[in-house]
């Protein structure tokens, strides 16, 4: 069941589902003046007996005084603080992208603007008895048109395309002795993605109104790592057009242990979303919404600084 009461009085949404009886509380007056169709929400219930802290927000992508964007950086990286601060002091600012430690590079796709920024990694030469393979993946993202419609989809990014070629289903991981990434077949089964602005990450978490972790398909966690908790971030949207941004604390032993992305799953599925993907976690999660942290980073340094973010601003 739901129960709201609008206004400024405090309201919770009861969620039941199999990892018991979630309460979210909204939490809107500790974040300073939020418009009308943006709201914070938190929660400290277990996750399956194990403590839990985690925050959503949820912003109406109808409202056209805000404006849903992104920023990346090139060869280094920045912490949300910083992002926050260059970017003029938006009302949200998230981590998104995966990234390669070493070069700092973003190791998925990234639009700001109706332009592609980054790229997805599509082509990995493997190692020992494959050395002479290529691993082939197709990582998701989430975008928001300029109509504000939300999409999670697979992609295929070609610096060389204007736009990013979109898979509806997921095309899965594949090996083959060539660098060369597509197929014809796999071609034909893709459409450009007309994208305002949009994150990658992976894996997806939700599809089609159900749980359903396209983990293996893009090839992102190995073995038993999918069962693995951690600190979470995670993007979806509902049906009436909210987008859902999820972070959740853990890494702090009796005070947060995280989520495995199964869980993930279901916390996003019982909060309404029809899709949903993962992005990257650890010690990257961090949300800002004001320039106030919700959850708290598992670093012990504080905010990680990442390439890209995912953002929400008031339009000027």
């Amino acid at each position: 069941m739901k129960k709201i009461i609008l206004g400024a009085v405090l309201y919770t949404i009861t969620a039941p589902f199999c990892l018991g009886q979630v309460k979210w509380t909204n939490v809107d007056s500790l974040f300073g003046a939020l418009p009308s169709s943006v709201h914070v929400f938190t929660t400290t219930d277990l996750i399956e007996g194990k403590p839990n802290i985690a925050y959503y927000v949820l912003a109406d992508l109808k409202n056209r005084k805000l404006n849903f964007t992104t920023d990346t950086t090139y060869q280094r990286r920045f912490t949300p603080q910083q992002f926050y601060e260059k970017n003029q002091q938006p009302l949200l600012v998230v981590n998104g992208t995966f990234f390669d430690f070493a070069t700092n590079r973003n190791l998925n796709a990234v639009i700001k603007n109706g332009k592609l920024v980054s790229y997805n990694v599509h082509s990995t030469a493997l190692k020992g008895k494959d050395t002479m393979l290529y691993m082939h993946t197709f990582r998701s993202a989430i975008g928001i048109t300029k109509k504000r419609k939300a999409d999670v989809a697979w992609l295929y990014t070609d610096s060389s395309a204007r736009f990013a070629k979109a898979f509806q289903q997921v095309p899965g991981f594949y090996k083959d002795y060539l660098p060369a990434v597509m197929n014809k077949t796999l071609q034909n089964q893709s459409v450009k993605w007309k994208m305002q602005s949009a994150i990658a990450g992976g894996p997806v978490l939700i599809q089609n109104g159900k749980v359903d972790v396209s983990n293996n398909e893009e090839y992102m966690f190995i073995g038993k790592a999918i069962d693995d908790q951690h600190p979470r971030t995670a993007m979806g949207y509902t049906a009436d057009g909210k987008l859902i941004i999820l972070v959740v604390q853990g890494r702090m032993p009796g005070i947060a242990e995280g989520a495995s992305l199964t869980q993930l799953a279901k916390l996003l599925l019982d909060l309404g979303c029809v899709e949903a993907l993962n992005l990257d976690g650890g010690g990257s999660s961090c949300m800002l919404v004001n320039g106030k942290e919700t959850i708290k980073p598992s670093d012990k340094e504080g905010q990680r600084a990442v390439p890209a973010v995912f953002i929400i601003e008031n339009k000027k």
